[in-house]
């Protein structure tokens, strides 16, 4: 292979055998189940970076599953994104992510840098609760129920969350392990097309563990919850700030 070859089909690793297609990724039914609650500014404050700026003492705690992709199939992903505001936008700052699909793992992290883990998360309807589950290997970490679809909620609303920018840090190392990107990256979601969003009272348990710490950000109080489906278009990233810059 000619050097001109690589610089041509370059775009992820291994380079003969891509572990996911080239995007944009359109995503079909995407159920999302989204607990807010409160926790202690203090820990907020030791895990979101600047210039991003912690809006409120607040997490979402989103499970998603993700029956139909392109590129990526059928996943379940679940993890915590806090609010933020960055140059005095109102966005969301993406913590922590686990899911059970290589090629999603990898482009993710590969692209936009999505910090994402191996784990085992699961969304089911049982009877009349909808339960979100968290397990890293055997091990408990997160545990969510809420009332089925009790009542709905604005569409409106809903939308102007889910287009409102993503924040995330993606992290490269040299080969020498120091760091060679170190970006904060902005996405949006696109071509969002809701097709129903649902409320009802809710739950969430976050236990400790040494690499799923999920409960580094505890849960002093339950704000509200929902469930949700959308069709929609993961949207590429741009560099909003670059940690290596001099």
């Amino acid at each position: 292979m000619k050097i001109d070859d690589v610089r041509r089909t370059a775009y992820s690793m291994p380079l003969t055998n891509p572990s996911f297609p080239p995007g944009p990724y359109r995503f079909f039914n995407r159920e999302f189940f989204v607990i807010t609650y409160r926790t202690d500014p203090e820990a907020l404050a030791a895990v979101v970076p600047e210039p991003l700026e912690v809006a409120d003492a607040v997490v979402k705690y989103e499970f998603i599953r993700m029956p139909d992709s392109t590129g990526f199939g059928d996943y379940t992903e679940t993890g915590q994104v806090i609010p933020v505001r960055f140059k005095g936008e109102e966005g969301i700052y993406v913590h922590s992510m686990y899911l059970d699909d290589e090629g999603p793992i990898a482009g993710g992290r590969e692209l936009w840098g999505f910090p994402k883990k191996l784990a085992k998360p699961k969304i089911a309807v049982e009877s009349d609760v909808l339960v979100g589950t968290l397990h890293y290997g055997s091990v408990l970490c997160a545990s969510a129920t809420m009332g089925y679809k009790h009542r709905p909620v604005d569409h409106d609303a809903v939308l102007k969350g889910m287009k409102a920018p993503n924040f995330m840090l993606k992290i490269i190392p040299h080969v020498d392990g120091t760091p060679r990107i170190c970006e904060l990256v902005r996405y949006y979601l696109e071509d969002i097309t809701l097709k129903e969003a649902w409320t009802g009272p809710g739950a969430l348990g976050l236990f400790p563990h040494a690499l799923a710490d999920v409960a580094r950000l505890p849960v002093r109080e339950v704000v509200s919850a929902l469930h949700f489906k959308a069709d929609l278009t993961l949207g590429l990233g741009t560099v909003a700030f670059d940690y290596m810059a001099r």
